[in-house]
């Protein structure tokens, strides 16, 4: 996962995009990492909470905010689209809490892009429930992509398209 994270950083630098996220260790560092060593930007958005944890050494800019959810806050405003990698339960707070905010009309609609297979099952539960409740698809604003190239080619047709 490093490996991709790092290949998909690269993308996004070589496709002009700044790389925001964490700015801690593993996926973050790996995107950032790649991304600085392909020449591009990257920002890491920091927690007081965790200042015994210390920020990777791969991004040009830190942002320090004082708990969880203002750095949630700060990565869902800093972001123009996300790509969602393999990850634990803040992944699936920052994944769920932009889905929601755009599903509830909180925030007009930005890219999520889904870099492989991890969440399908969570998104096809969301969907079948959404479904039985009779609402509307909100599996809309999700996109799923095979590899880094393509996370990135749905991002900018998204981008462009909006």
């Amino acid at each position: 996962m490093y490996a991709i994270a790092m290949e998909l950083g690269e993308t996004l630098a070589r496709s002009g995009f700044t790389v925001c996220n964490g700015g801690y260790g593993g996926i973050m560092e790996a995107s950032s990492r790649g991304a600085r060593n392909a020449g591009g930007k990257t920002i890491g958005v920091l927690c007081s909470f965790f200042s015994g944890r210390p920020p990777h050494p791969w991004s040009d800019e830190l942002h320090m905010t004082d708990s969880l959810l203002a750095r949630l806050e700060q990565l869902i405003t800093l972001g123009d689209g996300y790509i969602i990698l393999k990850g634990g339960t803040g992944t699936l707070l920052e994944f769920a809490a932009v889905w929601e905010l755009m599903n509830k009309k909180f925030m007009h609609e930005k890219p999520i892009v889904l870099l492989g297979r991890y969440w399908d099952n969570l998104v096809d539960t969301l969907r079948e429930e959404l479904a039985w409740e009779g609402l509307e698809d909100c599996t809309r604003y999700v996109r799923v992509a095979e590899s880094p190239a393509d996370a990135v080619r749905i991002l900018r047709e998204k981008l462009l398209t909006s």
